[in-house]
């Protein structure tokens, strides 16, 4: 897929998506209510006529992902995946997993005035409902898939009910293109990461303010949470866990949080995500509970924090990311393993591009692109490893850190 063939959002497994032609018929102050402003509507309904789809008689069917969000300012929490169906002549109709009154806070917060009660799952019966109700029982339905980092799409029960309402019609199944329409962010987008930033490094933070001996790993992970939570943001995840300097035996954090309590000695490695409505970013820096082993301390100095300032060097507008694979080479030129992701994009979560130990997909850096330059390198003996991660938005004439915080050995009592 080359960049321009498509429009933007990227599916997640947590919220819908869809596509469509036409600029939703609501009201400006509905659409601020989800943060994002007037303005990228036109801009998100409107490039579906610029691309190979638009020729394609019909609506198109949107699952659940971050594509819903960002066209309809819905986030799914009940279900595997709520529909969007964008008809290119008619308005948009938001198939909702809820009833009662779920449907109508959902109605009253989304953009999209025509929002359908699943009936229990029953999403394909409804959409084909609909579908014949606007007079396309004969069209060419378009469906992007659910998940697109693993390309899965409507389950088959649903799929089964939408083909037999509609014998007619042609269920198409599209590529992942939502990437191309968020990879640059408006101005609106970026405040929402630059709010999201800020909550991250509230919640590095709350951790090194409660990382003290005898303090458990879910205990930290609670005071991370609660910190984005006090600032009215949305925990995307913390992952997190403490291993001793002087044994270590970790290289990265813990997914789930354990009952292990810190000690003298410990380094907690962390990995922390927050999101703003909508929109994440993420950070990461080691938390030393007292003093570290010498060997820890040499570590984290001469290796892991000199590496990554390093790499940093590189993202930039006029950069490549062949620069940041090149300076990724540092810790293997100092004797030292790395995890193999480098960086990675974020459209709403995180996406493409991506940069590996061995290898890196697309070569471009372009002004409006957010990035996660994320190294972890390993000891030599693969017992322990620093995370190190901020996020960055690129522009023409400079790079932005919405995580920026003191890059330093954090050392608590």
């Amino acid at each position: 897929m080359r960049c321009g063939d498509w429009t933007t959002a990227r599916c997640s497994a947590t919220s819908g998506t869809p596509v469509g032609t036409r600029t939703p018929s609501t009201s400006s102050s509905r659409m601020r209510s989800t943060g994002v402003a007037t303005t990228p509507s036109g801009r998100r309904w409107t490039p579906w006529v610029s691309t190979p789809w638009s020729s394609a008689a019909g609506p198109t069917t949107g699952p659940s992902g971050g594509g819903m969000l960002w066209l309809t300012g819905h986030w799914e929490w009940h279900g595997m995946a709520c529909y969007l169906l964008v008809p290119r002549d008619d308005e948009p109709v938001l198939v909702y997993s809820m009833g009662g009154s779920h449907l109508e806070a959902t109605r009253r917060e989304v953009w999209i005035a025509d929002v359908r009660n699943s009936r229990m799952g029953r999403y394909g019966e409804v959409l084909a409902e609909v579908i014949r109700e606007k007079g396309l029982e004969k069209a060419t339905i378009g469906h992007p898939p659910i998940d697109p980092r693993y390309g899965d799409y409507m389950p088959v029960n649903q799929l089964r009910a939408l083909e037999d309402g509609l014998p007619d019609a042609n269920v198409v199944l599209l590529p992942e293109f939502f990437h191309e329409l968020l990879v640059i962010k408006s101005e609106e987008e970026m405040e929402c990461v630059r709010k999201a930033g800020s909550l991250c490094v509230d919640a590095l933070e709350a951790m090194v303010e409660r990382a003290r001996p005898g303090v458990a790993e879910w205990e930290l992970k609670a005071a991370a949470a609660s910190a984005i939570l006090a600032g009215h943001g949305d925990v995307d995840f913390l992952i997190l866990g403490a291993t001793s300097t002087h044994d270590p035996q970790m290289i990265f954090g813990n997914p789930r949080p354990s009952d292990r309590r810190l000690r003298e000695g410990d380094v907690i490695v962390n990995e922390l995500a927050a999101g703003y409505r909508g929109y994440t970013a993420q950070i990461g820096l080691p938390i030393f509970v007292g003093e570290p082993a010498p060997s820890a301390a040499e570590f984290f100095d001469t290796v892991a924090l000199p590496g990554y300032l390093h790499m940093a060097e590189q993202v930039r507008a006029e950069k490549r990311l062949s620069d940041v694979h090149r300076a990724g080479r540092f810790f293997r030129e100092h004797g030292y393993q790395s995890r193999p992701i480098l960086l990675h994009g974020i459209d709403l979560t995180s996406a493409e591009p991506h940069v590996f130990v061995d290898e890196f997909h697309d070569d471009e850096i372009r002004p409006g692109q957010v990035l996660m330059l994320e190294p972890n390198p390993i000891n030599p003996e693969g017992s322990l490893g620093f995370f190190i991660g901020q996020t960055f938005i690129i522009h023409e004439d400079r790079t932005e850190n919405v995580t920026d915080r003191p890059l330093e050995r954090i050392v608590t009592g």
